[in-house]
């Protein structure tokens, strides 16, 4: 009889768009890996943090976990350890479990690979005109991609339904700070499954050729934000591959 020995799973709510369980089921049977992969639906964001380690406790041969909305910044105040890019960001999409010998959980250790994921997703599609970009949201996954937008050279400025200093609201801008800023994400959830007729509401006549469009979104594969941007000629990214490849660095984590 084949025994499982580890585990690993996502957290977050609601678990129905993703498709982290999939794509790590799917590589578990590939590679002949003795695991399987939990989706772990936690609903109560208040009591978040004994929630999880009584889910923690509860599953011992837990290796590590993904962290998805709403929890990535929630995760934080549950950590005993934070590598320092995910500390800078403030977000948290990865955790380790290290027990001790008796198999009772040690310690949580956060990381963020969402930068990894989404740095390299959109590297192949940077040119000069590329220096400046808008982020929409202000969330976990935004400041992730702030940081990758910083890395690859270009200057961001969020927008926000309720912006800080430094921020936009979506009232303000207008057709020219879009085409004056080309390369735009949605770091939000509108248009995921299954309210895929949502878009974010920006004047996308300011779009053109000479624009990127990345949407975290990855279900649908083409979210209604990508649609109007492809009707402008905008060049358009959803998140999937920014998935595959952050889910690949989680598991260097997860096994290190």
């Amino acid at each position: 009889m084949n025994v499982i020995t580890k585990k690993y799973a996502l957290v977050g709510h609601p678990l129905g768009h993703s498709f982290s369980h999939d794509y790590f089921e799917e590589k578990f049977r590939r590679e002949g890996i003795n695991a399987t992969y939990l989706n772990l639906d936690l609903d109560s964001a208040s009591d978040f943090p004994s929630l999880l380690r009584e889910t923690i406790e509860t599953h011992p041969d837990l290796i590590g976990f993904n962290v998805t909305i709403p929890y990535k910044e929630k995760i934080l105040e549950c950590l005993d350890s934070v590598d320092a890019q995910a500390g800078s960001i403030g977000a948290v999409n990865v955790v380790r479990i290290v027990r001790d010998a008796h198999g009772r959980c040690a310690s949580l250790a956060g990381y963020n690979t969402d930068i990894t994921g989404f740095t390299e997703s959109l590297r192949p599609f940077i040119g000069r005109q590329h220096r400046k970009a808008l982020i929409l949201g202000t969330g976990g996954a935004a400041k992730a991609v702030n940081h990758g937008l910083q890395t690859l050279g270009i200057e961001a400025t969020f927008v926000s339904r309720f912006p800080s200093e430094g921020q936009l609201s979506y009232a303000q801008l207008t057709a020219e700070t879009v085409s004056d800023h080309r390369v735009i994400v949605n770091a939000t959830p509108l248009g995921m499954y299954p309210k895929t007729g949502n878009a974010p509401d920006i004047p996308y006549e300011g779009l053109s050729t000479d624009h990127i469009c990345f949407d975290l979104v990855y279900n649908p594969a083409k979210t209604r934000f990508m649609e109007l941007a492809e009707q402008r000629g905008a060049t358009v990214i959803n998140g999937l591959e920014m998935l595959h490849i952050q889910a690949d660095e989680a598991w260097k984590i997860w096994n290190q």
